[in-house]
């Protein structure tokens, strides 16, 4: 399993520091885990492959690149940084 840790700070709260965790087995595009905190609190949750396929058809994506935006936003880190913005709510 892989996992990768990373520290955002949304943009609904920018002074906030949060870490987001996503572990997968094969690659994002076969489900994923994903864990969010704030040094308090965690939540965690899980997302499938029927949910990644299901979300890419509502975009009109291509589901590989849609894997691969994803990949950018949860992934990568410190090379998307600025990149993309992420809300709390």
């Amino acid at each position: 399993m892989e996992k990768t840790l990373n520290r955002i700070h949304p943009v609904s709260d920018p002074e906030a520091t949060y870490f987001l965790q996503v572990s997968w087995e094969k690659d994002l595009g076969t489900g994923f885990g994903i864990l969010l905190s704030d040094g308090q609190c965690s939540w965690a949750g899980t997302v499938s492959e029927a949910e990644i396929s299901r979300e890419a058809a509502d975009m009109e994506m291509n589901k590989a690149k849609y894997v691969e935006e994803l990949k950018k936003a949860l992934v990568t880190g410190e090379e998307s940084a600025g990149k993309y913005n992420f809300v709390i709510s």
